[in-house]
């Protein structure tokens, strides 16, 4: 779901093939204070498609009224946070569990544009200028840019957002940050942002991103620190009230100073949002029919499919709808902690992938929806396929010994099964891949692994919803000798073990992007294998795949970037690091009938709900 702002700085760089995405950037070499070449916005290679002096972006509208209520259950999470419950408004340091929603109250120096894969705008900076090398970056703020006491936001302020992300915050942030040399204010009004000489494409960009805080409010506090104080921020929306577990809202700020810039007009439309907390999907799908939220993004196919019978739904109170996907779709599977003896074979690892029967799951869970997830860059360009391209086998060709023949052919697809639910081919070649892998079993039909010890799998999740699709997985892993079980913890305690990778398998879903950099090290890069907090939970450390996200990262050119990821996601494919999932072309929503939207959908997003307004006709027959 795309969240209101669209300035979701840690969930966008997050994204690398989140749902709402990070495009990547690179300014075009601009002369040091140049004042004829100064830029209003930023984009990877070069091409801006809004002129200086647009009045605002084309999907929105500009009168929308404000107003209103929207509340909802959250779906997505991002740094510290966690699903079901938070004990911090702190959402930029790995401890704690941070509340929904916080990062609408904060600025950030430019602001994306869903139109575009990766152009950024002016929001707290007016413009920014370029050193020739692309080494120093000048951004010029906007005068009026207020925090919410009142107080200026100037270039100090960021200086020390950033400074203390890098030094202070979550690995996400220290990462991301890591070839910024620093940062210092010229003046109330210049901030100079200076990188090391070895930096990566986007750099720059992760600063544009990045969240501003007040200096002052912080010297007097520790940034830290675990703490239910109401932030200081200068974003359209501020804290309002709250019940720790249960829910955070905000209210819009009614004289943002920002308000009126291209980059708002006809955003933040509500005059409060609210997010709700529940452990469990089915009791939130409760709730919403009894109006506790009134926006739902649905992921589940059993309550899309037979769920909407109420009576609020019957008479038209309450609407369903399926939007196109335009953006890069997330990639989702089960993905096996490789750090542990058990998956640390690839051999192991790709039999356990035959064992999914998804065409069963498919017609008998899913009600015939979704499609096989094939790629780590599903609905893009950048996802492999056929046999590699020239471009590609030369980024290849330099790992030939260490990577199996299987790269320079077609991707390696998911098998296809009978679905019957067990199919006994896929079974059998599973135990071959087993047997060659140096697993025994034994006279009673346990498998033992090579070391001796009995295999015995995991799959750690905090709530149930996916049950129904992995018990018959586990069946079928138990047929070859594999005891499969499920363990399921309370949020808290599922982020807190997979921040320090204590786990066998989890699901999970990394946001798309037509434009990854930075955030590729993150999840796939051998050095965040070793960093609790990092979101490489496969354990992935392998050269090949340092080597294609370096390229991607200092792609210069788009061709370039997608002749790498296609290498890259040909390499991933190769080493049965998941056991992917499925996805759904369409992002789906039920709301009670009480909001309007644009005709125009945004390029790249679906636009909900952070182009939507109340409509109070509407909401007066509901």
């Amino acid at each position: 779901m795309e969240e209101f702002n669209r300035r979701q700085f840690v969930k966008k760089t997050l994204a690398v093939g989140g749902a709402t995405s990070l495009a990547t950037f690179a300014f075009q070499a601009l002369p040091v204070h140049s004042a004829e070449t100064e830029a209003h916005g930023l984009s990877a290679f070069g091409d801006l498609e809004l002129p200086a002096d647009f009045p605002h972006f084309s999907y929105v509208n500009p009168d929308a009224p404000k107003g209103g209520l929207l509340s909802l259950q959250i779906k997505n999470t991002s740094g510290n946070q966690g699903f079901d419950t938070f004990n911090s408004f702190n959402i930029f340091i790995l401890k704690g569990d941070g509340a929904a929603g916080i990062d609408t109250t904060f600025d950030t120096l430019m602001a994306g544009n869903s139109d575009e894969a990766d152009a950024v705008y002016g929001l707290v900076a007016r413009s920014v200028r370029t050193s020739d090398d692309r080494l120093t970056y000048y951004f010029t703020l906007r005068p009026e840019a207020r925090f919410h006491d009142g107080s200026k936001l100037n270039a100090h302020d960021v200086s020390f957002s950033l400074e203390t992300l890098k030094t202070k915050g979550h690995p996400i942030y220290q990462s991301l940050l890591r070839d910024m040399l620093n940062a210092k204010a010229e003046s109330d009004l210049v901030l100079k942002v200076e990188f090391s000489p070895e930096r990566s494409r986007n750099a720059h960009l992760n600063v544009a991103i990045m969240p501003i805080f007040s200096k002052n409010f912080y010297n007097t506090r520790e940034f830290d620190a675990i703490t239910l104080e109401a932030p200081l921020g200068s974003g359209p929306y501020k804290l309002a009230s709250f019940e720790q577990g249960k829910f955070v809202e905000f209210e819009r700020v009614q004289d943002y100073w920002a308000k009126d810039l291209p980059v708002s007009k006809g955003q933040n439309n509500f005059d409060r949002l609210r997010y709700s907390y529940f452990a469990d999907r089915s009791l939130a799908f409760e709730r919403f029919k009894d109006r506790t939220f009134n926006f739902q993004e649905e992921y589940t196919s059993r309550i899309w499919t037979t769920g909407y019978d109420f009576p609020a739904y019957t008479a038209g109170k309450v609407v369903k709808e399926a939007l196109p996907k335009r953006e890069p779709t997330a990639s989702q599977g089960w993905y096996f902690n490789t750090r542990r003896e058990q998956f640390s074979n690839k051999l192991i690892r790709e039999a356990l992938g035959y064992a999914f029967d998804f065409e069963w799951t498919r017609a008998n869970i899913m009600y015939g929806n979704y499609s096989r997830m094939t790629s780590f860059f599903e609905n893009s360009p950048l996802k492999a396929h056929g046999a590699p391209s020239p471009q590609e086998l030369a980024l290849l060709e330099p790992f030939r010994l260490e990577l199996p023949e299987t790269v320079f052919g077609a991707p390696i697809l998911p098998p296809v099964s009978d679905g019957s639910g067990s199919d006994r081919i896929l079974l059998r070649k599973a135990a071959q891949l087993l047997q060659q892998a140096g697993c025994i079993k034994t006279s009673n039909g346990t498998l033992l692994l090579p070391s001796g010890k009995a295999f015995e799998i995991e799959f750690l999740d905090f709530q149930p919803s996916l049950q129904p699709h992995v018990q018959p997985l586990q069946q079928n892993l138990k047929k070859l000798g594999i005891e499969a079980k499920t363990r399921i913890v309370d949020a808290a305690q599922y982020k807190q073990r997979t921040e320090k990778f204590d786990f066998d398998i989890i699901s999970m879903a990394l946001g798309g992007s037509l434009t990854p950099g930075d955030s590729m090290r993150i999840v796939y890069g051998s050095k965040a294998a070793s960093i609790p907090g990092s979101r490489n939970m496969a354990g992935i450390s392998h050269p090949a795949i340092d080597a294609m996200i370096e390229r991607i990262v200092n792609a210069q050119t788009r061709p370039d970037l997608i002749f790498a990821a296609r290498a890259l996601d040909r390499i991933l494919l190769s080493q049965h690091y998941w056991i992917p999932m499925w996805y759904n072309d369409k992002t789906w929503f039920a709301y009670w009938n009480m909001f309007s939207r644009p005709a125009q959908q945004p390029k790249l997003s679906s636009g909900a709900p952070s182009t939507w307004w109340f409509d109070n006709a509407k909401a007066s027959k509901v």
